[in-house]
């Protein structure tokens, strides 16, 4: 692998990820519209589909032991720290 390459996630700190992105995003359109229908039907169908997995991958994720953890976020961040 080169030094350019990304590191890739594994399936549950990619869910992680993509949650969390999603739920920043309604969370500012919450802010910047509250009243928004579309809004609060994204959150819903987030809520009722997504979350359930989403909360069994952060629990996966919470389970590594402390030194594995931050070999991951130094793998991930480049070798950096």
């Amino acid at each position: 692998m080169s030094s350019t390459a990304k590191t890739p996630l594994d399936p549950d700190e990619e869910r992680v990820v993509r949650a969390q992105r999603l739920l920043i995003g309604l969370g500012a359109a919450l802010v910047y519209r509250p009243f928004n229908a579309a809004t609060y039907d994204a959150l819903r169908d987030y809520l009722d589909r997504d979350a359930p997995g989403v909360l069994a991958s952060l629990e996966v994720l919470s389970q590594r032991p402390e030194a594995e953890l931050r070999a991951r976020i130094n793998e991930l961040a480049g070798g950096w720290l």
